[in-house]
């Protein structure tokens, strides 16, 4: 039983004032490391963390979780907020930000907000499915996490994007390396799901369909089309005898039967039951792309292939259009160098690294260019797949634009800076090997120290600055001085306030560098997804930075 509380006479004589509402008090915001810190604009919070973040991977400062579920949010309330945008970003994201598992995330959560919103504007979400899915394995994929995710319950939307994907995607080529066990969800589960008719200026497609159906539910019958002159000759391949397999491949038209058979290098030691040697490795280079030939660089060493071989392999991924259509990011090139440390390859990597740093601009006048060696550096990796720190990282993206620009200042900071020699025409590994490991982030620091009167300013950094020392000006970059800030993980919290001469890109790829010669040219900057033709909500490069009503916390 409730009693009421007992209240005096005279407090009940005194008379009854309108109750006072006091603003809030600001909650201080800060770094992760206790610095001040400044709240981003949505579309820019989005963006830095979806191209500095892959789903899943922890980090120092976050988990895996709290970054996955920042950034499904976001998807989610922009996706209803501003369409266009969103289903722009994610389709780049698939695209040229090679971004594949943060692209089908953030799909299915731009369809289901949308899916309870009932919102029709904008770009529809069958569409924004099928623009993410880009390689034949990723409509399981899609479907695999909106059924873990969402329930098994999948939206005609949804399927719809799938199907059309799935008429893009699937051939006899991908059926062999994408429809195996190991995929949770094989081609017949998504034919099944998705109810996908064959695409009529495909005539062969509707033979693959059912092949691909019954490889499913009926293995042990299951035979490919006879006109499908792939599949034919890939189950000759599993046709023969064990014991006679390795003189197929090792035989004089070997490599053309395995090509011809749609035979990957993944499959190749399963179906030999045994390992792979040097005559088998040569045999099979050729049909080998540019990515999987560096990932196998210690195996070729392992298994001695000759230096005829290893020299068409130096060949192959030094190439500058191999390099160009691979858009993988330079610390691939970085890891690949830390893992294949024979002399024999650090050329032809030296070169590759060059060629996935072409669209770094050649920046004109005065540049400082400072990278974080902090120890947050240090303690995360570019991905959980990965060995290579942000460090590393930071460290080749900052020599490579010191070579390239007319006069740079190349710094490393931490609790203290230092000068970074370079000369002009080096090789960027060389330079690097010239960093040190400097402690704390104090950003504003070292940017007191070694600013002076610089056209620009570029940091690469985690962004995850310490409290600011004493003395001097909080800013000492005068305003009209453009700051670039490269973060390369993302983080929440950012190391500065913003303007419209402080721009902060997430990650490092080469669509990210290409916006400072637009910014500085006076254009109007456009996100990495747009066209100079093209109007309406996209917003310019400036808004990575702007459009912030404020800071929170000092």
């Amino acid at each position: 039983m409730l009693v009421a509380p007992h209240v005096s006479a005279a407090a009940r004589a005194m008379p009854q004032q309108p109750p006072v509402h006091h603003p809030p008090t600001p909650q201080p915001f800060h770094t992760y490391e206790g610095g001040p810190a400044f709240v981003r604009e949505p579309r820019d919070e989005l963006f830095l963390l979806a191209v500095g973040n892959f789903v899943a991977q922890r980090t120092f400062y976050e988990s895996g979780t709290e970054r996955d579920e920042r950034y499904v949010r976001l998807v989610r309330r922009l996706a209803v907020e501003d369409p266009a945008w969103t289903a722009g970003l994610l389709r780049w994201l698939r695209g040229e930000g090679n971004m594949r598992t943060a692209s089908l995330v953030g799909a299915a959560a731009y369809v289901r907000a949308r899916l309870e919103a009932r919102a029709s504007d904008g770009p529809s979400n069958r569409s924004v499915i099928d623009s993410v899915l880009q390689r034949a394995d990723e409509p399981g994929e899609l479907l695999a996490h909106w059924t873990s995710v969402y329930g098994r319950n999948v939206p005609q939307p949804v399927k719809r994007g799938v199907a059309d994907a799935v008429r893009r995607l699937y051939s006899s080529r991908s059926l062999l390396k994408y429809d195996t066990p190991s995929h949770g969800f094989r081609f017949g589960d998504v034919l099944n799901l998705v109810h996908a008719s064959p695409d009529p200026e495909k005539p062969w497609q509707g033979a693959l369909f059912r092949y691909a159906l019954d490889r499913r539910h009926h293995p042990e019958a299951a035979v490919p089309p006879a006109s499908d002159t792939v599949l034919t000759a890939h189950r000759a391949l599993m046709d023969v005898p064990v014991e006679a397999r390795r003189a197929v491949v090792t035989g004089p038209d070997g490599s053309e039967r395995l090509a011809a058979a749609g035979m990957t290098w993944e499959a190749l030691a399963g179906w030999l039951h045994g390992p792979l040697d040097a005559a088998v490795w040569e045999a099979v280079i050729p049909a080998m792309g540019p990515m999987a030939l560096l990932r196998n660089l210690r195996n070729f060493d392992a298994a001695k292939i000759s230096a005829e071989a290893a020299r068409r392999v130096a060949a192959r991924i030094s190439d500058a259009e191999e390099v160009a259509r691979s858009r993988q990011f330079p610390m691939r090139y970085l890891s690949a160098r830390t893992h294949a440390p024979k002399r024999r390859w650090a050329a032809a990597l030296e070169e590759a690294l060059g060629h996935s740093l072409a669209n770094v601009p050649a920046l004109p006048g005065r540049t400082l260019i400072l990278v974080d060696r902090s120890d947050s550096m240090f303690w995360d990796t570019v991905s959980e797949r990965s060995t290579l720190t942000r460090a590393a990282a930071a460290a080749v993206f900052g020599c490579a634009l010191a070579l390239r620009a007319e006069q740079a200042d190349l710094v490393e900071f931490g609790w203290s800076t230092k000068e970074v020699p370079f000369t002009p025409g080096e090789p960027v590994l060389d330079v690097r090997r010239r960093f040190h490991r400097l402690g704390g982030t104090h950003t504003t620091k070292a940017l007191r120290d070694r600013y002076r009167g610089h056209d620009r300013v570029v940091i690469v950094t985690d962004e995850q600055a310490a409290p600011h020392h004493p003395g001097g000006p909080p800013e000492p970059v005068p305003a009209e001085i453009p700051v670039y800030t490269w973060n390369l993980a993302g983080y929440h919290p950012a190391h500065a306030p913003t303007g419209p001469h402080r721009h902060t890109f997430g990650g490092l790829t080469d669509e990210a560098f290409r916006m400072i010669p637009l910014i500085e040219s006076g254009l109007r900057a456009r996100w990495p997804w747009t066209t100079h033709d093209e109007t309406g909500a996209a917003a310019g490069a400036e808004r990575l930075s702007s459009g912030v009503a404020g800071q929170t916390g000092v």
